[in-house]
């Protein structure tokens, strides 16, 4: 059982660096830059690490510097609590980030 939905504009009110995601699903996106290939990756690697412990992950991508992030709940087909805690991971990790 999945966690309720929560409404777009709701989770975008709780995560002011984040965006609607440009894409036909409800979800949520943060496009990060790092200093470098090192930085960024080893990002990812912590955010692995609690997506893991979550059993929630991310879609991302990561060219050198950059790292794109969606969070969507595929099971309740959008943004719930799981993507919001996540993201506040995300958002206090992501201090390095230009």
């Amino acid at each position: 059982m999945s966690s309720p939905v929560i409404e777009i504009a709701q989770a975008l009110a709780a995560l002011p660096d984040w965006r609607r995601a440009d894409d036909p699903r409800p979800a949520v996106a943060r496009t990060l830059r790092f200093a470098d290939f090192n930085a960024a990756f080893g990002f990812m690697s912590r955010v692995a690490l609690k997506a893991e412990v979550m059993d929630h992950h991310p879609e991302w991508s990561n060219v050198y510097d950059r790292v794109e992030i969606v969070l969507t709940t595929h099971d309740a087909e959008g943004v719930t609590e799981k993507d919001l805690t996540l993201a506040r991971f995300i958002d206090s990790i992501a201090g390095a980030a230009k």
